[in-house]
């Protein structure tokens, strides 16, 4: 068994998807929203007996741990497998010299790095004296000594280039040490650290390793220095996408169903101190919609706590037109007197701070409350900025309940028709949201689109997984004629009509792509599950196939046509007429076949009832009438097929 089997073997694919996204149990399997795509009904389904993952919608993606993993996380193979190797407690080969060695990522260099880094700074808050200042701070700042250790906080020392002199030391290439964002190099022989005189405050990915760092400024530095500092854009941290404390929050999001969100990494690390561990930060950067897309994988409800002052409320107000716009429940906690969570906590309780998160106002409630602020709805003037301030907002509410609701109390408040209102929100122009919401699935290399036979074929072995009797209704002559892989696994089931799931896979097993595909449609035909009238959609699937091959047949054969006359060839040119003309009476056979078989199941379905209901004489000529009628329908079809080359083909079905 090698790495990768011992790892698969190791680890239940429900265990690795659950730990990045909420999952709900559907039958023997599981489902959620997508988190590759946008999406209302979730189409994602995870297989613990196939051990694979599919979305079904809009991506249509699908595969192993592996191939999740390296999705969500956007990052090579090699990265993913060293991910589940520590998740599996499986140890990877790594000598040195070894092409492991020589073909290690430029991305495991860096978490190296930002490790040793971590490392670097925790050691100076705990030895250095003025890392043991900055730990006196942070414990009166609330923080106990347990919660310093446990997020790992540190304190980057005055000196120019103390750490990256210790990384150099190490063997660690100047060029890489700037790449991870813990140094600086301008021109060729200025080189020192990005963090000095800070405390440190390690920032993590999903799975707790270190990629990047904020610093907080602490002690006598510049008072032109930025009070905090974040890493740059790197190969491991994009502030657009980094979530501050994500990686001990998630679990806690899925479990509770909602996230507190916070401006501040202290306000984050006191509210999980309290025992709010559901909450995570923005880390001083504004609210994206990638942020968004990560937090809506654990759960839809979301409460910001954000500061209100000027800059603070058209943050906030932009957050939740983005939550708004990515249908999030959201409410608001509205931060006032210049405190922030972290303050709240310390100075009046732990007990505050959740009171604070469980009366959240909901979104509209808060912006009704935030518009009559410091305004008198005596004063006309007043009047004007609350109407002004909150009908572009009532505008936007999709529910018209809720709508009239918001502008009857404002009616009330402000003392003016409700009728008046609304004629002024007819007036207001609707905004374009200057925002879009981006898909940060990472880019994989395209694959070769399925053709439309492909799909067919896909679709007439799920109809036979679904029932091992319409076997029957395909011969070894007609499957012989399949391409793509579909083929070799109805050939199985021709050979043995009784075969397991299990023992098809086995068979097949010395062809990977074709396991493949059999595991994505049996996953598929357990989620889709009893299909009405599967014998009649089956017959439907392998005529489509018939008349799409037909046509394709005729198409190419019409090409060849023209390239003949255009270069005089007469004898081939007579040649492709008489297998064109071939093609044609074919099609009007097949297609009068199909009207004979229309006009049978007509009569069975008239005389169904017979001897159990007494029709009237009117009724069964009403009936014969219907027939006929329906008889000539089909007849003209035919003789308008006659005329028509393209038009001949049935209407596609969906796949």
């Amino acid at each position: 068994m090698n790495e990768i089997e011992e790892i698969k073997s190791r680890l239940n694919i429900v265990d690795v998807v659950q730990s990045y996204l909420k999952l709900e149990k559907a039958g023997i399997n599981y489902r959620a929203c997508c988190p590759f795509h946008s999406e209302k009904t979730p189409s994602f389904f995870v297989s613990p007996a196939r051990q694979m993952w599919h979305c079904f919608g809009g991506c249509n993606e699908g595969g192993d741990i592996f191939k999740f993993v390296m999705k969500i996380e956007n990052i090579e193979f090699i990265d993913a497998l060293r991910i589940l190797a520590n998740r599996a407690g499986v140890e990877l080969k790594s000598r040195q010299g070894d092409a492991w060695q020589k073909n290690k990522s430029e991305r495991q260099i860096l978490l190296n790095l930002c490790e040793i880094g971590t490392r670097f700074f925790e050691a100076y808050l705990k030895k250095s004296a003025k890392g043991k200042e900055a730990n006196e701070y942070l414990l009166k700042r609330g923080l106990t000594q347990e919660t310093i250790e446990a997020w790992r906080i540190g304190y980057a020392p005055e000196a120019w280039s103390h750490l990256s002199d210790f990384l150099v030391s190490r063997g660690y290439k100047r060029e890489d040490i700037v790449k991870s964002g813990l140094a600086i190099s301008k021109d060729q022989n200025k080189f020192f650290d990005r963090f000095r005189s800070r405390i440190i405050f390690p920032i993590r990915g999903f799975n707790g390793e270190t990629i990047g760092f904020t610093g907080r400024i602490f002690g006598n530095t510049d008072e032109n220095e930025a009070k905090y500092l974040n890493t740059p854009n790197t190969l491991l941290y994009d502030k657009s996408q980094a979530l501050f404390g994500i990686d001990k929050a998630k679990l806690e999001i899925r479990k509770s169903d909602f996230c507190i969100l916070v401006e501040g990494n202290v306000d984050c690390i006191m509210s999980h101190q309290a025992g709010l561990k559901n909450c995570i930060a923005v880390s001083g950067t504004a609210l994206t919609p990638q942020h968004l897309r990560i937090i809506k994988r654990y759960s839809p409800n979301l409460v910001l706590a954000f500061d209100m002052d000027e800059a603070g409320n058209k943050a906030t107000k932009k957050g939740v037109a983005l939550a708004q716009k990515m249908e999030f429940n959201t409410k608001i906690i509205p931060l006032t007197d210049e405190k922030d969570p972290a303050d709240i906590i310390l100075h009046e309780g732990e007990s505050k701070w959740r009171k604070m998160i469980e009366t959240a106002k909901p979104v509209n409630e808060f912006y009704f409350e935030l518009a009559l602020k410091n305004k008198d709805v005596n004063l006309l003037e007043d009047k004007k900025k609350i109407i002004a301030e909150l009908l572009p907002i009532f505008k936007k509410i999709g529910n018209a309940v809720e709508q009239s609701y918001w502008l009857n109390k404002l009616a009330i408040m402000v003392r003016v028709e409700e009728q008046d209102l609304r004629k002024e929100m007819e007036k207001i122009k609707d905004e374009e949201d200057n925002f879009e919401v981006m898909n940060i699935s990472p880019k994989f290399k395209e694959e070769v689109p399925k053709t439309k036979q492909d799909l067919l074929e896909e679709q007439i072995v799920l109809f036979i997984l679904l029932d091992r009797d319409n076997i029957s209704m395909l011969s070894s002559e007609i499957v012989n004629n399949f391409t793509g892989l579909s083929k070799d696994i109805l050939l199985k089931i021709i050979e043995n009509p009784k075969i397991s799931n299990d023992e098809l896979l086995a068979q097949l097993k010395d062809s990977p792509e074709t396991v493949n595909l059999l595991n994505y449609l049996i996953l598929k035909s357990e989620v889709e599950g009893e299909i009405d009238d599967l014998k009649i959609e089956l017959e439907k699937c392998v005529r489509e196939r018939h008349n799409l091959i037909n046509k394709n047949s005729r198409r190419d054969l019409a090409l060849k046509i023209k390239e003949c006359e255009a270069s005089g060839d007469l004898e081939t040119l007579q040649k492709l007429l008489e297998q064109f003309n071939s093609l044609t009476k074919n099609n009007k056979k097949d297609n009068e076949n199909q009207t004979q078989k229309n006009i049978k199941d007509l009569e069975l379905i008239s005389s169904e009832g017979e001897g159990l209901v007494e029709e009237t004489a009117e009724e069964v000529s009403e009936k014969e009438g219907q027939a006929t009628g329906e008889n000539k329908e089909a007849n003209q079809e035919v003789v308008e097929a006659q005329g028509q080359d393209e038009s001949q083909e049935i209407n596609n079905q969906e796949i």
